[in-house]
């Protein structure tokens, strides 16, 4: 396959790119509500605990463990990717903003990447490798 062909293919699967990026950061979102919720790949800082659940952080957590898994399998993403971008949003301004204007400063890139990350997937879809897709097409023909 020469360059020229790669060229003009790589448009094709822009859809599959689109479920790809869902998934992959789905997988990674999942990781921030499993540390809060179950202290898994490691517990919260600085002492490795875990969140009371109905603290904001716990329910911040199941909304990062399960919001997330909604987002990974693609069932309901347009709604539980607005409200993941609400939470973001409230995470930022909440927790990192107060810090620094900055998002490198405050650490809050992730929380800033995140926001826009599922207002776009609240906006366009879950894409062609989800549950939202095959049942769209169930209903539509």
């Amino acid at each position: 396959m020469n360059l020229l062909n790669l060229i003009s293919k790589w448009p094709k699967l822009t859809p599959y790119f689109h479920s790809v990026l869902r998934i992959v950061s789905a997988i990674i979102f999942i990781t921030a509500g499993t540390m809060k919720l179950f202290a898994f790949p490691m517990g919260m800082p600085p002492d490795g605990s875990t969140a009371n659940l109905m603290s904001e952080i716990g329910i911040a957590g199941i909304l990062e463990t399960f919001g997330g898994l909604l987002i990974l399998i693609g069932f309901y993403t347009r709604p539980t990717a607005f409200i993941l971008c609400g939470e973001m949003a409230v995470a930022y301004f909440q927790a990192h903003f107060p810090h620094s204007i900055w998002p490198t400063v405050n650490g809050g890139v992730s929380a800033v990447i995140y926001c826009f990350i599922w207002l776009y997937f609240s906006a366009a879809g879950s894409g062609v490798w989800s549950i939202d897709e095959g049942n769209w097409k169930r209903r539509n023909g």
